[in-house]
This record gives C-alpha cells, sequence and structure tokens, in this order.
C-alpha cells in the first residue's frame, strides 16, 4: 500500500520539484492529508457527536468537567496518530535505519508533544480570544504543523 501511495504521489512531484524534495513532498502530501481528514473529524464529532456539549464524568468518586471539543480533539488525536504513523512509517521516511517499535515508541512521544502544543494553542483560542472551535482546531492544527515536521524528521524517523 505504501509503494501505491508513493506511485501516486510521484505523478505530482514534478509539480512541486522547485520547492520541496521527493522525501518534504511525501510529508506535506500525508501529513496534508492527515491534517485535513482530522480537522472532518473534529467538525463532525464536536458538532454531531458529542453535540457541543459539557460533559460532568466521575472517576473514582471526583466529578471531572470535559468539553466537546476536548474529547473531539483527544479522539481525533488517536485516528491521526494511527493514520500518521502509518503513513509516516511506509510511505515518508521508508529510509529510517530504526526497527519499528523504537519509532512507534518516538512517534508516541512526538505526536504527544504535537498534540499537547496543539491543545494549549486551542484552549487559548477557544477560552481566551473566544475563537469557534471548528476555526480555533484549524489555526492551532496549523501552527503545530511545523512543530511536528521538525520532530519527526529530526526524532521520531531518524
Amino acid at each position: 500500500m505504501g509503494q501505491l501511495i508513493r506511485r501516486f504521489l510521484d505523478l505530482f512531484h514534478p509539480l512541486f520539484a522547485r520547492f520541496f524534495d521527493k522525501q518534504t513532498f511525501y510529508y506535506a502530501a500525508c501529513g496534508g492529508a492527515n491534517l485535513v481528514s482530522s480537522w472532518l473529524f473534529f467538525f463532525l464529532f464536536y458538532q454531531y457527536l458529542f453535540e457541543k456539549r459539557i460533559f460532568n464524568m466521575e472517576i473514582n468518586g471526583e466529578i471531572y468537567v470535559v468539553s466537546a471539543y476536548t474529547l473531539s480533539s483527544m479522539l481525533c488525536f488517536v485516528i491521526a496518530f494511527l493514520l500518521g504513523f502509518l503513513m509516516n512509517k511506509f510511505v515518508v521516511f521508508t529510509d529510517s535505519q530504526l526497527i519499528g517499535r523504537v519509532q512507534l515508541f518516538r512517534y508516541a512521544v512526538s505526536s504527544w508533544l504535537s498534540w499537547l502544543c496543539s491543545y494549549l494553542i486551542l484552549k487559548t483560542l477557544i477560552e481566551g480570544l473566544q475563537f469557534y472551535p471548528s476555526i480555533a482546531n484549524v489555526v492551532a492544527s496549523v501552527i503545530t504543523v511545523f512543530i511536528s515536521y521538525l520532530l519527526q524528521r529530526k526524532y521520531s524517523f531518524k
């Protein structure tokens, strides 16, 4: 499947060859697809699954208040993590000499850091600057993309 995706992307690389080497182009294409799908999932989860509500969750006798955008963000993280790792391992960074479980651990660490960064920006935009959650999610993820790329390239799939 990875080879098939690479062959498909190779059809479009000549259009972007002036700007990106192949690996960076693969990363941008796969990451972009993952990012746009996570935006769509966030919107659907926030609007329809969690219905923009606030949830009171009891854990060990303690009541925690959790917003729909927090739950949507967490669920999107799980989906994007799985898709992102598979695409990075089998499409983008195929020349990595690291074994799979090391890549997965490093990817998990860098993904968690990226998600935390994105969540803090999301929370600031929504609660501090009164952005609408779906718009705030797009802004936060665009900012986080640059951090994530550096973490993946220099750490996860070194």
